[in-house]
């Protein structure tokens, strides 16, 4: 008798559990038209392009650093070489933070700004950095991240190292 009761039980403690799962399941499910999915940057991606940025800088006898954001502008990943200044840091990030939050690579936004008087206040947002060597990562339409590159001896220069990794880890994305 005593085995019987234990039974009835656990199968009452297990049905009651299944039941409230299910209720608390189907309570805290959104309608999906409310739930966002939206590619991103993962850390292997980022891994991957930064990893490519300093190549593609290396091969150029160029020294870097390298930044990766994700789309909602957080550092992902970041290396820098030993002979770059630290300030290159911080103006690689804000460049990939540029290029994504406007969807624009920071060079053209420069060239951009200075050429258009009703553009050239953007250089009074802090967060902004006008100058080149920032780029927008997308996948089809979606802008995933950016990546933004400092140090190598130049606007352009930290552009090209940006693009040529770009093409290299995300061929159908490249500019």
């Amino acid at each position: 008798m005593p085995f019987r009761r234990f039974a009835r039980q656990a199968l009452t403690a297990v049905a009651a559990t299944a039941l409230c799962a299910g209720a608390t399941t189907s309570a805290l499910a959104a309608p999906p038209a409310l739930v966002l999915q939206q590619p991103n940057v993962s850390l292997a991606l980022a891994n991957a392009l930064v990893n490519a940025t300093l190549a593609a800088c290396h091969a150029d006898g160029r020294s870097a650093v390298a930044v990766v954001v994700d789309r909602g502008g957080n550092l992902i990943a970041v290396q820098r070489d030993d002979s770059v200044g630290p300030h290159n840091t911080e103006a690689a990030q804000r460049k990939a933070f540029t290029a994504l939050s406007t969807k624009t690579p920071t060079r053209l936004l420069a060239a951009n700004a200075r050429a258009n008087p009703d553009s050239q206040n953007l250089n009074t947002v802090s967060s902004l950095l006008l100058i080149g060597g920032g780029v927008p990562l997308t996948v089809g339409k979606d802008v995933i991240g950016a990546i933004g590159v400092g140090g190598s001896g130049g606007a352009a220069q930290d552009e090209g190292c940006a693009l040529k990794a770009i093409a290299q880890v995300l061929p159908a994305a490249a500019h």
